[in-house]
């Protein structure tokens, strides 16, 4: 699994930061922490840390993943990495 998305709300900068979804290497998901949570309404998982962006982004790093794309989505911050 090549590539993945992270995000987090413009307001929770310092986190919770969604790092996946229900179909998510569980391998990286264990790695960052990360725990899988269904919210009330939604027909899906996430897994979700409780850590900001930042951190998230440097220990992606660590592991070979390089940051392609980022943007922001209505109130939703996204970022987008690849890994060889």
């Amino acid at each position: 699994m090549p590539y993945m998305l992270i995000s987090t709300q413009i307001r929770l900068e310092t986190g919770p930061t969604n790092v996946g979804d229900e179909f998510s290497d569980p391998e990286i998901m264990n790695y960052l922490g990360a725990r899988k949570k269904t919210y009330l309404g939604n027909n899906f998982s996430e897994y979700q840390v409780d850590d900001p962006p930042r951190l998230v982004l440097d220990k992606l790093e660590k592991i070979g993943f390089r940051l392609q794309t980022m943007t922001g989505v209505g109130q939703t911050l996204v970022w987008c990495l690849h890994r060889e």
